[in-house]
């Protein structure tokens, strides 16, 4: 697949209080309190600019004064898939936001030897067809499992599928719309490539450890 097609399936989310927080989480000496509360407010701005287009219904509203018309989301509707364990750190901040969204998780770890994805969990809601996805892993490196996370979802054929992180790289990018060119992705930060172990460079470090302490 060429890649433009690729990038225009791409949003980079630009804003400048994103920039900023993502700054801050890319150095090294966080503190995990902090890298936690950053990642909360992170995720939170991030659901703005994922839900920009998801669908809307017309409903009738009394203010004060008068009965007019408005416009309201379906949060029962929204799923948000966290790709264990990482994709956790985004759920506070996503669910402030859309807090009638369905929580679902996709237990995926990587073998060391082989990068590949190995899947151990998997629990979504029900009525997936009626649903909208939301994808939720804060690295997309060498894209093995965000590509192993939709595979398990398309089987349920939800309504649509999106996916957001907090970095990715043009490896990560690629492997994912090459074999699922339909899916958007969001992130702030397109990094330069992938280290020798499969990490991001610049990067943040292993999101993971970092959010829960275990480094």
């Amino acid at each position: 697949m060429s890649e433009a097609p690729n990038l225009r399936r791409v949003h980079r989310i630009d804003h400048p209080l994103v920039q900023h927080k993502l700054t801050l989480m890319r150095r090294k000496d966080t503190s995990t309190k902090t890298f936690r509360q950053l990642i909360k407010e992170l995720s939170a701005l991030l659901a703005y600019e994922v839900t920009r287009d998801i669908p809307t219904q017309e409903v009738e509203v009394e203010t004060p004064l008068e009965t007019t018309t408005g416009r309201m989301i379906d949060g029962k509707k929204t799923v948000l898939a966290s790709i264990l364990r990482a994709g956790n750190g985004f759920l506070d901040g996503m669910l402030e936001v859309l807090p009638s969204a369905r929580v679902g998780h996709i237990g995926l770890y990587r073998d060391p030897a082989t990068l590949k994805p190995v899947e151990y969990y998997f629990k979504m809601p029900s009525g997936m067809e009626e649903r909208d996805v939301i994808v939720l892993d804060p690295m997309l490196a060498t894209g093995n499992s965000a590509v192993a996370a939709v595979d398990l979802l398309k089987r349920l054929q939800p309504r649509s599928i999106r996916f957001v992180c907090l970095v990715a790289c043009p490896e990560g990018i690629a492997n994912l719309h090459a074999h699922h060119p339909d899916v958007p992705i969001y992130t702030p930060a397109i990094d330069r490539g992938l280290n020798d172990h499969g990490y991001i460079v610049p990067g943040l470090g292993d999101a993971g450890d970092r959010i829960f302490g275990t480094k």
